[in-house]
């Protein structure tokens, strides 16, 4: 798949298949993000596939957290959690903090270009005692988002974009 057909056709998906995706699938995608850029080479993105123990945990501490918002973690068959590495430099953080967005944005192009469904979700839950313990987060890690993959169920409607003049500025 051309790139540009690629960022422009990818859609968020919230109705899949109930096949996860295969090991294979997901090392690949993780190899592919790891071409993403970051400072200084630190690779700080770690990528958390939930078996189904981790998988229950979590939605678990989602419906002791809000009642119903567990339902949202069945959505799809495979979810991975996407972590930064802290250290203590805050400069070095912020930059591995985007890095590893960025990385995690890689993951849904390479999984779309596969034919697959994805769902970005920066869940608040990842953050809190209860969401780390769920998930066994380690304390140097700080949670960016969780990612949803699997085989889609529909066809996903293309949003309009605001125009380009909407959201560049050229300064002099």
């Amino acid at each position: 798949m051309d790139l540009e057909l690629a960022v422009r056709s990818r859609r968020t998906h919230k109705v899949f298949g109930p096949e996860p995706v295969d090991r294979a699938t997901l090392e690949e995608l993780f190899d592919l993000a790891r071409w993403a850029p970051n400072h200084n080479l630190t690779n700080p993105w770690r990528f958390h596939v939930l078996g189904p123990q981790a998988r229950a945990a979590l939605e678990e501490a989602a419906e002791a957290d809000k009642p119903g918002s567990g339902v949202k973690l069945r959505r799809a068959p495979t979810l991975i959690v996407l972590a930064a590495v802290r250290e203590s430099d805050p400069s070095q953080d912020r930059d591995d903090l985007l890095a590893t967005a960025m990385a995690g944005y890689v993951v849904l192009l390479g999984a779309h270009a596969r034919g697959l469904a994805s769902y970005w979700r920066t869940l608040a839950l990842l953050g809190t005692p209860a969401g780390r313990a769920a998930i066994s987060l380690p304390e140097d890690q700080e949670p960016v988002g969780l990612l949803h993959l699997g085989q889609p169920r529909q066809p996903q409607i293309v949003p309009e974009r605001a125009p380009v003049e909407h959201v560049v500025r050229f300064l002099d």
